[in-house]
């Protein structure tokens, strides 16, 4: 339901600036509704903050993969989510009780 919010503000936002804008990007001329070339604009500034950090984050996973493999450390395995809805947390083992 949000989305669809968002995409008709959007919708409003690039019919309401149609007027012509001029629009040079490496060499190539043109002219684009006012709306259209903030738009553009706007997807093109969070692709280069987006591709860069995402390609960090991976390049970090791998990283402490690697890490983890080298120190013999077992590899992490997701636990599976509980059937019930009750998550289960296993205790350590209790020391026995000692009467003296």
């Amino acid at each position: 339901m949000v989305f669809a919010v968002v995409l008709l503000l959007l919708l409003v936002f690039v019919l309401q600036n149609g007027q012509p804008a001029e629009v040079s990007f490496l060499g190539a001329h043109g002219t684009l509704p006012m709306g259209v070339a903030l738009l553009l604009a706007a997807v093109f500034g969070v692709l280069l903050v987006a591709l860069p950090g995402t390609a960090r984050i991976v390049q970090l996973r791998l990283l402490g993969r690697r890490r983890m493999r080298e120190a013999g450390a077992p590899e992490h395995r997701p636990t599976p989510p509980p059937v019930n809805g009750i998550t289960v947390v296993p205790l350590p083992p209790r020391a026995a009780d000692q009467d003296d």
